[in-house]
């Protein structure tokens, strides 16, 4: 299991950034009223995630939390901190924001789910991108 684990955390950062992409694409598709296309995309998006979340449980449960280095000038520091923390608590509400999203989409509540689309979108967008800016602070810039 270890050799599996030790991939975890670039699969991770790649799921993330596949997110990204898929959130910006399905933002673009309904921006150009290609309602059907949206609707797989943001469902491919939701997967993905789901998948994020399984293996990122899966390598903590193995490996427990890659600390960051303590010799980084103190800026950096609370930089990377000031991230980490709002990502994990944004992060923690993402999955709740998202499953109510695409409740109302698939129910045909049109306003409710645009409505909330509205706040979930930036916030998933940002929990997604924080994770691959955490990823590479942690596993490329201060090796």
């Amino acid at each position: 299991m270890k050799d599996l684990t030790d991939y975890l955390p670039h699969v991770n950062a790649s799921l993330n950034a596949l997110a990204t992409g898929l959130l910006l694409l399905g933002y673009w598709l309904i921006k150009k009223k290609r309602e059907r296309a949206h609707k797989w995309i943001m469902l491919s998006c939701f997967g993905v995630s789901v998948l994020f979340l399984i293996c990122y449980v899966v390598y903590h449960a193995y490996e427990g939390s890659k600390r960051f280095p303590t010799d980084v000038l103190p800026a950096v520091k609370f930089f990377y901190y000031l991230i980490l923390a709002s990502h994990v608590v944004l992060a923690a509400v993402v999955p709740f924001l998202a499953l109510a999203v695409i409740y109302f989409g698939l129910t045909g509540s049109r306003a409710r789910h645009t409505r909330l689309a509205r706040w979930a979108f930036p916030i998933w967008l940002y929990v997604s991108l924080t994770g691959v800016v955490v990823y590479f602070m942690l596993y490329h810039m201060y090796v």
